[in-house]
């Protein structure tokens, strides 16, 4: 018996987080995600699939907390994993060290996620680290004996702290001397730069080959493991610019030397070596379109002060692009050599959906390798006889995640494109399959000589009558939507609404001179281009033009804060984690400082405070009576939940209909990652405002 979509669905979701095939290509690994039993948490354990689909997965680990980042050693026998098994196993009494109570006690006290190794033959895991601090990454040597990882840790092994009888607590007052000392999701992170530490896989005490205060991170070792290319912000102020480079460090003298060269503001990233070491790869961009910069492939010399060459310019993809979806957060996609080195694989959307594309090194010649209504994340390659297999993430607009494999002929062969893809997993087969999921139509509309691509999704009519309609505005601004599910919105269309999306100027994966296209404004351009593909609806007859209603988050919630200053059409709106004053925006949080407000404006709010108040929101709340629920996390560190206060203070003074939810103990990824029970806790009540107003008529606010 088939039925609707109910925000609870989401306790059963199990959700592929990282992916990994072997060296062999024969298998994949892969990071499952689902809630626990007290609905408060996730668990994550590691499972093991057969590539060619023969067999399903089997469960490599028992993950009662965390285990992640699964990374094959070279030669496919032993498998490296992130847990914090260890800190539960101490606990329980049954650690390989006896049982620190003082450590358990302290609130704050780092080290709980290590790197264990699990030998693919049978056996149990090992406990391989012991930082002081958690290891955030790893990176296998090319012969299996050592591991490059990444930790915040300044010594090898942690020192007590214990406080004799009488002494004070420690200072614990944090001291600032710069920007970016937190970060959303994180917190605090001024004290903890990740920095490379050398580990040999048979034991002994890890050598830390980086130090100092800068960020070294995405370790990549060369073809004949003797240097380490690393991300880093290694330069002067770094607080003040968001500029990263490739490095390259000798792991015998520990020397380190910067690859990407030039002057000014620049920013690279993910690292591949070529097969025969005379390359890098990586994705990038000098910010010519400042926030609104693509992301390009390069390739560089692995020597010092090298200029580089962009390889994708000409196809104007946006490499690495944000794509949304409520059922977990984006990830990089990484980029990968073919065997012969003669082309690089790398992943890229296109009019919304997400695919594999590969260019040659030599001609830059860009070729479409897959082809779907479909987001392909995550993906992971090997190189073959027969050319290369990759294992990623695919979901489509009505479809939730699961692990797929891909074979890939090698550049300019004759097999037929686009590739085939074979599905390896049917996680929520079992638990969804007997839910109606609509599936959305695709729109296009033009807005001042641009095209806007939109999703609609139609709930029944009533009485042959359309249905009201819900817009969904994404954040961002600088990401987009695309065939990839969103159960927020699955769960309002069977609350009786439909739900519209689009990417208006502004987003992702249009080319950069459409992500540009919103640059000094925020506000008026794009609200054109959400209004003009509801009105289109209208026309066409299919959706209620009395019963319509906005929601957003993140710049998604600033553009619906400012929609319902504009216009009083809407009889119902939520602003979610949103941007309602510009200035107090750029100035608090993770992104304070004097770039984002440079980038999307130009200026800072203390060079051109009049510009920060005509595109603020709040400016505009007297004229808001459109019915509002105000939703935001309050550790959010990305918008500070100031920002919600403020535009609540406002209307709540003005007696408007209006109403704060604040979300404790989350951050902004609330909706992706956010503890299950809130997550759906936060569905019930988005679609109970807008049924109560849209659908039920009523004026009131809705019960508390």
């Amino acid at each position: 018996m088939s039925r609707a979509p109910r925000a609870d669905d989401l306790y059963a979701l199990r959700v592929p987080t990282d992916v990994r095939i072997s060296p062999d290509a024969g298998l994949v690994v892969y990071c499952l995600k689902e809630t626990a039993p007290g609905k408060d948490e996730y668990r994550q354990s590691l499972w093991l699939v057969p590539a060619d689909g023969s067999a399903p997965g089997r469960q490599l680990t028992l993950g009662r907390k965390k285990d992640t980042s699964p990374r094959w050693s070279p030669d496919g026998r032993m498998l490296a994993f992130l847990s914090d098994r260890g800190a539960v196993l101490e606990a329980g009494g049954a650690g390989e060290r006896p049982r620190d109570e003082a450590a358990e006690k302290d609130e704050d006290a780092d080290g709980a996620t290590q790197v264990w190794l699990l030998p693919m033959d049978g056996g149990e895991a090992r406990q391989l680290t012991r930082l002081p601090a958690d290891v955030g990454d790893l990176a296998w040597s090319p012969d299996g004996r050592q591991l490059c990882v990444v930790s915040s840790a300044t010594a090898p092994e942690r020192k007590p702290r214990r406080r004799k009888p009488g002494d004070p607590p420690e200072r614990d007052a944090r001291i600032i001397d710069r920007l970016q000392y937190m970060l959303n999701g994180e917190g605090f992170v001024h004290d903890k730069a990740p920095n490379l530490w050398l580990v040999d896989v048979d034991g002994g005490e890890p050598r830390r080959l980086t130090s100092g205060t800068s960020r070294d991170e995405q370790p990549a070792w060369s073809p004949d493991g003797r240097r380490i290319c690393f991300v880093s912000d290694r330069h002067a102020d770094p607080d003040l610019t968001w500029r990263s480079d490739l490095y390259l460090l000798d792991v015998a003298s520990a020397r380190v030397e910067r690859v990407t060269g030039g002057r000014g503001e620049r920013s690279f990233r993910l690292p591949a070596w070529s097969p025969d070491g005379r390359w890098l790869a990586c994705t990038g961009h000098r910010y010519p379109a400042g926030g609104a910069s693509r992301e390009d492939v390069w390739r560089f010399r692995p020597r010092a002060e090298q200029d580089g060459e962009d390889l994708t310019a000409e196809s104007d993809l946006m490499v690495a692009s944000a794509m949304g979806s409520d059922l977990f957060g984006f990830a990089d996609p990484r980029l990968f050599w073919a065997g012969d080195g003669r082309s690089i694989v790398f992943a890229a959307p296109i009019d919304g959906s997400y695919e594999l594309w590969r260019v040659a090194v030599d001609d830059r010649r860009v070729e479409r390798l897959t082809e779907g209504r479909h987001a392909i994340t995550r993906p992971d390659a090997v190189a073959t006889r027969d050319g290369m297999r990759v294992a990623a993430v695919l979901l489509t607009g009505d479809g939730p995640p699961d692990v797929v494999a891909i074979d890939l002929r090698p550049m300019g062969s004759r097999a037929p494109a686009p590739a085939g893809i074979r599905r390896l997993t049917d996680l929520m087969g079992e638990a969804w399959r007997d839910i109606d999921v609509v599936a959305p139509v695709e729109r296009w509309h033009e807005v001042d000589g641009r095209r806007i691509q939109g999703w609609f999704l139609e709930a029944p009519r009533r009485n042959g009558r359309p249905a009201p309609v819900v817009t969904e505005i994404h954040g961002g601004p600088a990401t987009l939507y695309g065939w990839a599910m969103f159960w927020e919105w699955q769960t309002i269309v069977a609350q009786g609404m439909s739900v519209y999306a689009c990417n208006p100027r502004g987003s992702q994966g249009y080319g950069q001179d459409f992500c540009r296209a919103n640059y000094r404004d925020w506000g008026d351009g794009p609200m054109r281009d959400v209004m003009a593909g509801i009105d289109s609806l209208i026309g066409d007859g299919l959706v209620d033009p009395d019963a319509l209603g906005v929601t957003g988050g993140s710049y998604g919630g600033y553009l619906t804060s400012w929609m319902v200053g504009h216009t009083d059409r809407f009889k119902a709106a939520v602003s979610c984690r949103s941007v309602n004053d510009m200035t107090s925006e750029m100035l608090s949080g993770d992104i304070a400082g004097p770039l984002f407000g440079r980038y999307e404006y130009g200026k800072n709010p203390w060079e051109d405070p009049d510009i920060y108040r005509l595109h603020s929101p709040i400016t505009y709340a007297e004229a808001i009576r459109t019915p509002l629920l105000i939703q935001h996390a309050e550790k959010d560190l990305r918008c500070p939940i100031t920002q919600a206060e403020e535009l609540f203070t406002v209307l709540r003074s003005l007696k408007r209909p209006v109403r704060l939810m604040r979300v404790p103990d989350e951050s902004h990824e609330l909706t992706r990652s956010g503890a299950p029970f809130r997550r759906v806790e936060n569905i019930e009540r988005i679609s109970d405002w807008f049924r109560h107003f849209l659908v039920d008529g009523k004026r009131g606010l809705p019960p508390a």
